[in-house]
């Protein structure tokens, strides 16, 4: 577990690289942009995604991602729509076994699969697991403290991977719940958008604390209805994600959403940034996964008819107040075998 290889030179990418050097491993990244590879290997820095922290001169970058293929621990970090298309690459040269730690955090467009799915399927000879959780990078990068959750099937596998890349201010916690800790850090950034757009709106704190509440449970029905656990929602991978990205202007996808209450177009916004706002993609999709799993997910099919429909915030919020009144607590529901 001495060679980490990351795929993805953004931000969080870059501050994985500097986690997994902090802790003591030989570092090779994977950047898109040649600007970044060249970047990070002469002058030890990111310009393009992580100006401000200084990167150890053991972490290499490189433009071949085949390079990356040989490692003992891969963090695939790709925005997650692109993920399918990264896993096709690698298939060729990944050794079987290797772990698979899934960074991003989104569902397939299109397809309406976790990533989790999605490596399976592309690399069913890899070891897949999920690191998931409340961690902006700039502060990760910092060494600021963090935990964050690592969900994986095989807990010998995990813990040797969660040994690997801990120090003391980044700490693993394991998790036998990969599917509990995929949902709930891919959905947290549609709520986090719609939590946006409430405070974009000047709708006060409660109602921002609402949208966190219910949204909160519309994540536990998803996750519950594909297998996860309630409880793991309730932890660093949903309640602690959550509350982090939907609270805080450090969020892409919460700023998105204050963007756009103030009145900005969503072209507007995406238009004036580098990084992915996984939200963005990721809302259609959760919508198209839960029709298939029927449940009942109404925040989320309101946040994405605004940004992928055309319908007007005040429209949205609007509908969300005159929905029917209802028990608070669903009713139980045995999960599936």
């Amino acid at each position: 577990m001495q060679r980490v290889g990351i795929i993805g030179g953004g931000a969080w990418g870059t501050a994985l690289a500097v986690v997994a050097r902090r802790a003591g491993r030989d570092v090779t990244l994977w950047a898109l942009e040649p600007e970044v590879v060249a970047a990070i290997n002469a002058q030890h820095r990111n310009p393009l995604y992580l100006p401000d922290v200084p990167l150890d001169p053991g972490i290499a970058a490189v433009s071949d991602m085949t390079k990356i293929a040989g490692a003992d621990i891969i963090l695939l970090v790709a925005p997650a729509q692109h993920v399918r298309s990264v896993c096709k690459t690698l298939a060729p040269q990944l050794k079987s076994g290797t772990p698979m730690v899934i960074c991003a955090k989104g569902i397939e467009r299109g397809t309406s699969a976790l990533m989790t799915d999605v490596v399976t399927e592309a690399l069913p000879q890899a070891a897949m697991m999920v690191l998931s959780g409340p961690t902006f990078a700039a502060e990760v990068a910092r060494g600021l403290p963090t935990a964050i959750t690592l969900g994986a099937t095989d807990p010998i596998q995990a813990r040797k991977v969660a040994e690997a890349i801990s120090s003391p201010t980044f700490r693993p916690y394991l998790s036998d719940d990969v599917v509990g800790a995929e949902v709930g850090g891919a959905v947290k950034n549609v709520l986090a958008i719609g939590c946006g757009m409430a405070d974009g709106k000047g709708l006060g704190a409660n109602a921002r604390a609402a949208l966190l509440a219910r949204g909160l449970a519309e994540i536990v029905r998803l996750a519950v209805a594909r297998g996860g656990r309630p409880e793991t929602l309730m932890g660093l991978s949903g309640l602690g994600d959550l509350v982090l990205t939907a609270t805080s202007l450090q969020s892409r996808n919460y700023s998105l959403g204050v963007a756009l209450g103030k009145g900005q177009t969503l072209d507007e916004v995406l238009g004036a940034r580098r990084s992915v706002t996984e939200g963005v993609t990721t809302a259609e999709a959760v919508v198209t996964l839960a029709a298939k799993l029927k449940v009942d997910m109404p925040i989320c099919a309101a946040i994405d008819r605004v940004l992928n429909h055309g319908a007007s915030i005040d429209a949205m919020l609007k509908g969300l107040l005159e929905r029917p009144l209802r028990d608070e607590v669903d009713a139980p529901t045995k999960r599936p075998s």
